[in-house]
């Protein structure tokens, strides 16, 4: 004898028919359905394949209080089945879809905004100044850049945060974006 998958089985009555079964249990394994489909249609469809599959077997199975669990069966694995034949889709086309490569950045246009970004950041007070090239430029982290300047790394993060707050509202650094 087999054990019940679920509680709700263990207390139901033995179904005398096919369709009483479907009645009372229909709303419950829809859900379940739902649970592993993308969306109510093909819950329905895949209840719908389950049930057809429970109902050929119908006679065949021992034990009516475990019928919750043959159906969730069946459902997982017609949608395993389904999910293993999917057809993808291949289509021949003239042009390759991969978008055009952008162009690269002209040098002299990168160095400009290289030196705009210096000149801004040597505006910055000396202590956000160090804390800013510490993180960006030398790549420390923030535990590693307040043992450098010997603060705290609640410091280190408020400062720099006012130090990219004041990069951002710069007038060299907005022409140039």
């Amino acid at each position: 004898m087999t054990t019940p998958v679920c509680t709700s089985a263990s207390t139901a009555a033995v179904f005398p028919t096919f369709s009483s079964y479907v009645r009372a249990r229909g709303p419950v394994l829809l859900r379940a359905a739902r649970s592993m489909s993308g969306s109510p249609n093909d819950a329905e469809d895949l209840l719908q394949t389950a049930l057809t599959k429970t109902f050929v077997a119908w006679e065949r199975i021992e034990d009516h209080r475990a019928l919750d669990g043959y159906v969730r069966r069946a459902l997982i694995n017609t949608r395993t089945s389904q999910w293993r034949k999917r057809k993808v889709e291949e289509f021949a086309v003239d042009e390759l879809p991969e978008p055009e490569p952008l162009p690269a950045p002209d040098p002299a246009e990168l160095q400009g905004l290289r030196d705009a970004m210096w000149r801004a950041v040597l505006r910055l007070p000396p202590r956000q100044r160090a804390m800013v090239v510490l993180r960006y430029y030398e790549d420390l982290s923030e535990a590693q850049t307040a043992e450098i300047m010997e603060v705290s790394v609640g410091t280190v993060k408020s400062a720099v945060s006012r130090a990219l707050a004041k990069l951002r509202e710069d007038p060299e650094l907005g022409m140039i974006a």
